[in-house]
């Protein structure tokens, strides 16, 4: 039968008033069909098959994205409870506040020694001998075991450390990623638990705790024995590694002690800059007056430092043996 035929014979009809649907006698797959002949012609293009067919059949490519970049996570949109007022919190943890963020991806470890590898072989600006310094101080030994552009031997999976704020904003760009904002990185470090101390839960960190036992173990507690490869520290309902305990994490805020009492009910918050936009692409020209904050446990944590909300900051030049750092990656639309 002639195709101008075959349409004219499945068309809707009327007869007595009456509507026969015909296309709801071939089926969604005999409509599939005749699009997918269409398209071959040339006559019927994405956008209209999407509008032929029940909401309950999916073009592919018109879904929004689902999967994260390899290596990251995705974090939900959400609203939580920002903060503690509990025994071990401190005034600048307080108050606990409402905050509203947008979904985002971040990385499910933390930044490794090979990867800032490979970022200074690529940006000679960074290097160890090479930095400016107007990002680096005497007194931060920035990547202290580093001989030249090589890491420590044997160390190529642990977190890179003696990094400071404004080389972890310039691996991030690199990357085309930025770092969390304080309340991303709260949020993302709760796994999905509301009101807890850590990132497993209200259990004290024992040697014998049986929710994070790989992360807190007695011979290792301030023993100097240093970082450990990413993802030994237990991970969190997110699927996210060593958010308590290895390193301390850069944020992009600054460390402003009063923000929570100022920010109060918002929406993505950020502290010291415009915009997430705006300081990624400013940030070299961010002065080292006002500290940025640093989030999470380090190796040699105690129990209170290795809490979802305790806070600190130090000067975005300062790069110690604590910091590294994780980056995150804008969903966009």
């Amino acid at each position: 039968m002639p195709l101008a035929n075959w349409f004219s014979f499945y068309r809707p009809r009327f007869t007595a008033g009456k509507e026969i649907i015909m296309f709801k006698q071939l089926g969604t797959f005999a409509l599939l069909a005749v699009c997918l002949f269409a398209l071959a012609m040339g006559g019927c293009n994405g956008e209209r098959i999407q509008q032929m067919l029940p909401p309950s059949v999916a073009v592919p490519g018109t879904e929004p994205p689902t999967e994260p970049s390899e290596g990251m996570v995705l974090i939900p949109a959400g609203t939580f409870q920002m903060g503690s007022e509990d025994a071990d919190a401190d005034d600048a943890e307080q108050p606990v506040h409402t905050v509203h963020l947008d979904a985002f991806y971040i990385d499910k470890y933390e930044v490794t020694n090979a990867q800032f590898k490979a970022f200074v072989d690529a940006n000679p600006q960074w290097q160890k001998n090479n930095i400016d310094d107007r990002f680096y101080d005497s007194y931060s030994y920035y990547l202290a075991y580093w001989t030249g552009t090589d890491y420590p031997a044997g160390q190529a999976n642990h977190p890179v450390t003696y990094v400071n704020w404004y080389a972890a904003m310039a691996y991030a760009a690199w990357a085309g990623k930025r770092l969390p904002t304080e309340a991303e990185w709260e949020y993302a470090a709760r796994g999905g638990l509301a009101g807890k101390k850590y990132p497993w839960g209200d259990a004290e960190p024992t040697s014998v705790d049986a929710n994070y036992s790989v992360a807190w173990d007695a011979d290792r507690i301030n023993s100097g024995e240093s970082t450990t490869s990413v993802g030994q520290y237990a991970a969190n309902g997110y699927g996210l590694y060593d958010m308590a305990g290895n390193v301390q994490e850069w944020c992009l805020d600054a460390g402003v002690f009063d923000f929570y009492a100022e920010s109060g009910n918002s929406r993505n918050p950020i502290a010291g800059g415009k915009t997430v936009q705006w300081l990624g692409e400013n940030f070299t020209s961010i002065p080292d007056d006002l500290g940025r904050v640093l989030r999470g446990g380090s190796w040699l944590s105690s129990a209170r430092g290795l809490r979802v909300a305790i806070r600190n900051w130090d000067s975005p030049k300062s790069g110690l043996y604590y910091p590294g750092f994780r980056c995150v990656k804008d969903i966009t639309p």
